[in-house]
């Protein structure tokens, strides 16, 4: 229950010593504040990394032609390795595990759009109906490019939706035509993507931009994503991919410049590999941090118990219990700690605040857990309750005509 007596004894005790109340409370809150601003820019530092990966599907491979290096059966290194629709169809139809598949072919400069008076510049990508589920891509009107705009050679397109905004405004664009660079293609769908600059782009059938540039068949890229069967095996996945292209376009399998293959999914369990490392680091510095309150605590605990050992004689003297000094001290231990370690919360909290108002594309949202904050909270409140339970529990057990000699 509230002993208001026992509650201003504590207030007086504190009040005449302030400096020694600050820097118990100091210890407590400067540990609190730097393991919650620790943990919390860890999460950003994350977050961040996470989201440069999302944009795209992590699980995937993305393959591109090169210039060979290494001599072949005769061969001569510095020949060009371009791929083409065939080697499209040799990776996904003969490799295991893969999921989706496109080809692309990108656009070197911007292309103008044009809508009735509109117009506008966007980046025009060629590419494979498979395109969106690898660019995490959503339709959110109409369609995506198909299979049969493929075959046909149709001049369809998709739209992000920055284009939509600036040639129809507020008018639905799908079934309309929009011309690009002097060719009309017919609007099929809209799509809107996760990725920063994604969504400024047009969607048109590889076969059709081929036909109508005289491509002969080539394309920039191969981007293949794979099960999750593969993804603790995708090194494998890939040394099969470049023992295929080697064998159809006569290139050594160790010349790793002929094709270069980037795996995306390696790259992803690396980051996530060093994010494991910071958040280990992080915890570390934190817990040290919160060592050092608590030892700071323990020490000025132990100054004010030997302070407090002639007035704890006096108590004794005129019939206090030993629990009721042990208490006394305990409560008050409590008390400093729980004000100070909140007060460090909140701080904490609110500098993650103001770091979020200034994120960057490598840090996001900075943020703790809330039952990791009050655990870490609790955890050196008790250990400041530890921290003068020991000295007061000694002090308990000295006899009143010892207590009072104490100088």
């Amino acid at each position: 229950m509230f002993d208001r007596d026992k509650w201003q004894e504590i207030f007086a005790t504190i009040s005449k010593n302030k400096l020694r109340t600050f820097l118990t409370a100091f210890s407590v809150a400067w540990g609190i504040f730097i393991l919650i601003v620790l943990l919390g820019a860890g999460k950003g530092l994350s977050n961040g990394a996470q989201k440069e990966f999302i944009h795209d599907a992590v699980n995937s491979l993305n393959i591109e032609g090169g210039q060979t290096v290494i001599p072949y059966k005769g061969i001569k290194p510095g020949r060009n390795i371009l791929l083409t629709n065939e080697d499209f169809d040799l990776v996904s139809n003969n490799i295991p595990h893969i999921e989706h598949s496109s080809a692309a072919n990108f656009e070197r400069s911007s292309n103008v759009l044009s809508y009735n008076n509109q117009h506008a510049v966007f980046m025009i990508r060629a590419v494979r109906p498979d395109h969106n589920y690898l660019e995490n891509a959503t339709t959110i009107e109409g369609r995506f490019i198909n299979q049969m705009d493929i075959r046909e050679f149709r001049k369809v397109c998709a739209i992000g939706v920055p284009i939509k905004k600036a040639l129809f405004k507020e008018e639905s664009p799908i079934g309309k035509f929009i011309d690009v660079s002097g060719t009309p293609y017919k609007v099929v769908g809209v799509f809107t993507d996760p990725g920063n600059g994604d969504n400024e782009r047009i969607y048109i059938p590889i076969t059709t931009q081929q036909r109508a540039m005289n491509a002969n068949n080539r394309i920039d890229n191969i981007w293949s994503s794979l099960d999750n069967v593969a993804l603790d095996n995708s090194d494998a996945i890939v040394k099969q991919v470049r023992e295929l292209l080697a064998t159809k376009h006569n290139f050594s399998p160790a010349d790793l410049n002929a094709v270069r293959i980037e795996n995306w999914s390696e790259d992803y369990k690396r980051m996530l590999s060093m994010l494991d490392g910071i958040k280990i680091f992080i915890w570390i510095i934190g817990i040290f941090t919160l060592i050092a309150g608590i030892v700071g605590v323990s020490n000025i605990m132990m100054i004010i118990v030997k302070e407090r050992t002639k007035e704890i004689g006096v108590r004794k003297t005129i019939g206090a219990t030993p629990g009721s000094i042990v208490m006394l001290i305990v409560q008050e231990a409590i008390f400093i700690t729980a004000i100070a370690g909140y007060t460090g919360l909140v701080l904490g909290v609110g500098v993650l605040q103001l770091f979020s108002e200034e994120e960057s594309d490598f840090f996001q949202h900075p943020s703790v857990d809330f039952n990791v904050a009050v655990a870490a909270t609790l955890l050196i409140i008790l250990s400041g309750a530890l921290a003068g339970l020991f000295p007061a529990l000694k002090a308990a057990r000295v006899q009143p005509v010892e207590a009072l000699r104490t100088e």
